[in-house]
């Protein structure tokens, strides 16, 4: 009899996919021995989101939470999800940072790391697999599995193939958008079997209501581990509850010798935390089963729907679920996982939102197009490419290879706010968040932040727009009031980096900048334009008075500079030039400059450092020098 392994999620994709990363240490820890009695072949406990949202949101150290889950945890192997080069952000990190993460996270307790790339591009998969080689912990290499003309059966091998030679100890076919049906889930195993000696584990989503048969029919086909999680944490976008796959297969050649008694007791314990905490259940719902059209994972159409509710533009959504499929395809077909789920979502947002496709491109699609994440499956469309950054090169080279190394500037810059190598990582991951996190805990104010009940608002209403306001542009045409304070609050949702809006006679450019913007040359770009008025839209230069106030053009934190030690980027009297930084708004995970857009003297500095700022609230008062 051949038993089917199965690797636990509920400590981790489980919880993400369905409560926002929100469950606490604190709730894990009493079933942690219980759980590692179960028998399962792995516990996945850490990476993906959860490193972020220990720090921003749990007021929890993430490198904390391993060494508990470890220390509880002494039969079962531990299991991270690593984003390749990018590791657990959102961004390509320099091979030295890279190097030393994958060391500390062996270290405190990761037994199996599994690595994937977006684009299944192994270029970016290479630096993490022989850093986890190094450390004699388990490689396991993802397949990115999507569908489109370039993504073949053949494809796939190929993949897992390069893989293999790389020095994979395993191979996880990794379904995210639940799009692998149940006879192309049993083709897909058995061609892997067929031509690679080593274990291949099957990751999918329930999303669609596939996942079962998928999992079954794999295991048909031979395959030696399956992804689930416990019942409360189970369907919707998450994976399919592992009492169904044991009940299913009990009796059979793949009987996974689990205890349903045991899973249920398990899953007692995660449904008093789910109702204790007001988390939701995993739900299929219409939206989520086109995926089948559209390929967008369920948690990725969710955001889609608060975007558009926020916007008022929700009667939109099937617009933009017919646009995806197509800026997909013009893209060079990207699976449509973190970050190219994003890129591609958010483009398709703008493109229906603005009425015209690729008049509005935010700075990763730019990137994207210009290689910075790796080579896109298909060619990019020409005219597409045209259209997003002209006759701009494109780099063929390994995108990380194009960073300098970041560990030794992390050092100095987070200075003695660092007790640990540890804390260095999550700075140098996350330094705004880090640091603010790394005060809170010198000074002993750790603490949660309150979670939003379901279906309510994930941020502050913006100020509603005066219906039929306008304001006259240079040219005597309309500037649609509205319209910019739409685009404006999507920007400030969404993980976008860059904004452009142009028409006739004034342009309005948004600029986020991340401390490790991945390969974008450092080249200065304006901020909002904020002329001579509060009020956060552009006028006319020449109706711009000498005395000017920069307002905030997102929901934030206000800080004054972008390291614990380093002077304030600007006081009153001080003269800037048009682009220079004048502060760091921190906002939807990224830390956006807002930088001067004329030559000019500040007068006044109207928020007080680390302090939270409104859409439009004025933060400094200039004149014109």
């Amino acid at each position: 009899m051949k038993r089917l392994k199965i690797t636990d999620t509920s400590l981790r994709d489980g919880h993400q996919s369905l409560w926002a990363t929100r469950m606490s240490t604190e709730d894990m820890l009493p079933v942690l021995e219980m759980v590692d009695n179960i028998g399962y072949h792995s516990l996945e406990v850490w990476g993906g989101a959860t490193f972020d949202v220990c720090l921003r949101y749990l007021g929890e150290d993430p490198w904390e939470r391993l060494r508990l889950i470890r220390r509880h945890v002494k039969k079962t192997q531990l299991q991270m999800l690593l984003r390749g080069q990018s590791l657990v952000g959102y961004s390509h990190y320099p091979d030295d940072v890279v190097e030393r993460f994958v060391e500390r996270a062996a270290a405190n307790g990761i037994d199996i790391f599994r690595i994937f790339d977006a684009l299944n591009d192994i270029r970016n998969l290479r630096v993490p697999i022989e850093a986890v080689r190094r450390t004699g912990k388990h490689v396991q290499a993802c397949v990115v599995y999507t569908i489109s003309p370039v993504h073949t059966l053949e494809h796939f091998l190929e993949t897992a193939l390069r893989l293999v030679d790389m020095g994979a100890d395993s191979i996880c076919i990794k379904d995210m958008a639940g799009l692998l049906a149940p006879y192309q889930s049993y083709d897909l195993v058995r061609l892997l079997k067929e031509h690679i000696d080593l274990p291949v584990q099957l990751h999918t989503h329930y999303i669609g209501g596939l996942a079962v048969g998928a999992l079954l029919k794999a295991a048909e086909a031979g395959v030696d581990v399956v992804d689930t999680a416990s019942v409360p944490l189970a369907f919707g976008s998450s994976q399919p509850p592992v009492e169904t796959l044991v009940r299913a297969l009990q009796g059979t050649e793949w009987d996974t010798g689990l205890n349903l008694h045991d899973l249920f007791e398990v899953a007692a314990h995660f449904e008093e935390v789910r109702k204790r905490r007001g988390f939701e259940r995993g739900v299929t719902r219409i939206n989520d089963m086109k995926v089948f059209e559209h390929q967008v994972p369920g948690g990725m159409i969710s955001n889609l729907v608060s975007q558009l509710e926020e916007q008022k533009a929700l009667h939109r959504l099937p617009e933009v679920l017919e646009e995806i499929p197509r800026v997909r395809q013009d893209l060079g077909y990207p699976p449509l996982v973190t970050p190219t789920s994003q890129i591609v979502g958010i483009q398709a947002v703008l493109n229906v939102l603005m009425g015209e496709r690729y008049k509005l491109c935010p700075g990763e699609v730019k990137d994207y197009v210009r290689g910075y994440y790796g080579k896109s499956p298909a060619p990019i469309s020409q005219e597409v490419r045209a259209k997003i950054i002209g006759d701009e090169p494109v780099i063929d080279v390994r995108p990380a290879d194009l960073l300098e190394p970041g560990w030794d500037k992390a050092v100095s810059e987070v200075g003695d706010l660092a007790e640990s190598e540890e804390d260095v990582l999550s700075y140098t991951l996350f330094p705004q968040v880090a640091l603010k996190f790394l005060r809170a805990r010198r000074e002993g104010t750790l603490a949660p932040v309150p979670m939003a009940p379901a279906g309510a608002a994930r941020r502050p209403a913006a100020p509603a727009a005066v219906k039929g306001t306008e304001t006259p542009s240079k040219g005597g045409e309309d500037v649609d009031i509205a319209r910019i304070r739409e685009i404006m609050l999507l920007f400030d949702d969404t993980g976008i980096a860059e904004l452009e809006l142009e028409q006739a006679d004034f342009k309005l450019s948004l600029r986020k900048a991340v401390r490790e913007p991945g390969v974008r040359p450092a080249a200065p770009a304006p901020a909002a334009r904020q002329p001579g008025a509060a009020a956060p839209v552009p006028v006319a230069e020449e109706e711009r008075e000498e005395e000017m106030v920069v307002v905030a053009p997102m929901v934030g934190t206000f800080y004054r500079a972008p390291a614990p030690d380093a002077p304030p980027f600007v006081e009153p009297g001080d003269v800037v030039e048009a682009g220079q930084t004048l502060c760091i708004v921190e906002a939807m995970k990224l830390m956006n400059e807002i930088k001067a857009e004329v030559r000019g003297r500040i007068k006044e500095v109207l928020v007080e450092n680390a302090h939270p700022v409104e859409y439009g609230q004025p933060m400094f008062l200039m004149t014109k020098a």
